[in-house]
């Protein structure tokens, strides 16, 4: 069997990829894995379990609820939450590990099982590994009597995150009119809730979840509601979801976008001048438009830069024990209060620096100037000669040169397909066009599989 987990757990289409086979096989190999310290401990493991309101998600959920208990698990259903929210209650609870059932920003029809280690932390690649094995060389533990492990509805489970997301904030956000876009996700009954009671005048799109409107037409990939609602409603700004709210992206008064960059130049600015970004240094991927890195080196901010994956961001800021990091596409992870993206605290902690500061976010976006993007995906080439081909390495010395420090050029090589990515920043957009199309013909000349 081919490796499960990717990137961000077990993901497919539900009923054909994600069967509920599956979904209790992973259940019955994750318990004495995750649980191992309770059992060493004389203890019995428990765990929480939470989904995002995918049709799907009822039966994968009912199927990782008997798996778990009945390997001996005793588990809290924490029923509809934010990705976020199960790892919050993973470490606020004491729990041994979590389950979140979310395909996140994916279409309805996909669904997935992300595993959380104690704490709410990301799964290593060997516990993973060891998950995988158990399923398919070891034969699941069955305890029975008063050995098998029992399930509770952990109804306070929302008041809870939201109580948890209100105490993070450094004012409230009184006299802001704010708009969510809840992608008809995990956070339609959180966020609201949670911007209310920090004192906002809310207005909320895409917050009715029927089980297959996730993600259609609103939420973080579909802004065009969002800057619409904005303006309609003369609101201060505009906060988008994805599925599983573990990313933020926003909407300035005017209904201009702000993205995952502008966003953590924000928050950085924020956290260096209350003295809560550690080492002033904030950590990126290497995506992060060097507008950011630009502006970030004038303010006297240092950046560290990671591979793709928050998983990766999440790796650099425990590696240094940085308090703020994230992507461009608004994952953003404020360490001192997530062990991941959450994306209901990220849109409040904007909105209270809009309010705290009495700055309109149109004018705290200027933060940074984007360069000019172009990102073309060369397909059919071996990408395994990226790094070495020297006909390749001598055309991107050639562009850095030319470019010096007003652009840059990376090559990344995807990690499921025979494509590498050129991206190319400069000054202007025609530069920057000019130079990736040239770039990324020689990249398809000299790695091409086929001649």
């Amino acid at each position: 069997m081919s490796r499960l987990f990717g990137t961000d757990g077990v993901r497919g289409l539900a009923n054909e990829t994600l069967t509920v086979e599956l979904s209790l096989q992973l259940a019955q190999a994750a318990a004495p894995v995750l649980g191992a310290d309770a059992v060493a401990a004389g203890r019995r493991p428990t765990a929480v379990v939470a989904r995002d309101p995918r049709i799907s998600g009822e039966f994968i959920n009912a199927a990782v609820l008997a798996g778990l208990a009945s390997s001996g698990v005793d588990v809290w259903d924490a029923g509809v939450l934010p990705t976020p929210a199960a790892a919050f209650l993973v470490a606020d609870l004491d729990a041994d590990f979590g389950v979140m059932i979310s395909a996140s920003h994916n279409p309805a029809p996909d669904n997935g099982i992300k595993f959380l280690a104690r704490g709410g932390q990301k799964l290593t690649d060997e516990q993973e590994d060891e998950i995988q094995r158990r399923l398919e060389h070891e034969a699941p533990r069955r305890p029975t009597g008063a050995d098998v492990g029992r399930v509770r509805r952990f109804a306070d489970a929302e008041d809870r995150y939201v109580l948890h997301l209100l105490q993070t904030l450094p004012n409230r956000l009184e006299g802001l009119t704010v708009v969510l876009d809840c992608a008809h996700g995990a956070a339609s009954g959180c966020s609201p809730d949670a911007f209310r009671d920090a004192g906002a005048e809310v207005v909320v799109i895409g917050a009715d979840p029927d089980g297959v409107n996730i993600n259609d037409g609103y939420g973080s990939t579909h802004l065009e509601n969002l800057q619409a609602a904005v303006r309609e409603h003369r609101a201060d700004l505009g906060i988008a979801h994805d599925g599983d709210a573990d990313r933020c992206l926003a909407v300035d008064e005017k209904g201009e976008i702000v993205d995952g960059d502008q966003i953590m130049g924000i928050m950085a600015l924020a956290l260096k001048e209350r003295g809560e970004l550690v080492d002033d240094t904030l950590v990126v991927t290497v995506m992060s438009n060097l507008g950011l890195k630009l502006a970030m080196r004038e303010a006297g901010v240092r950046m560290v830069e990671t591979k793709v994956g928050d998983r990766y961001v999440l790796a650099g800021m425990k590696h240094g024990g940085y308090s703020l990091g994230g992507e461009q596409s608004g994952h953003v992870i404020f360490a001192d209060h997530a062990t991941t993206g959450d994306g209901v605290l990220t849109g409040l902690h904007v909105a209270a620096r809009v309010a705290g500061t009495d700055t309109p976010l149109s004018e705290l976006a200027t933060v940074m100037d984007h360069l000019p993007q172009v990102l073309i995906n060369v397909k059919d080439v071996d990408k395994t000669r990226t790094g070495d081909d020297p006909e390749v390495q001598a055309a991107v010395a050639a562009v850095e040169s030319r470019l010096g420090e007003s652009g840059r050029v990376l090559l990344r090589p995807s990690g499921t397909e025979p494509v590498v990515r050129v991206m190319v920043e400069a000054p202007d957009e025609d530069t920057a066009r000019r130079e990736a199309e040239d770039l990324a013909t020689i990249v398809k000349r000299e790695l091409a599989l086929h001649p």
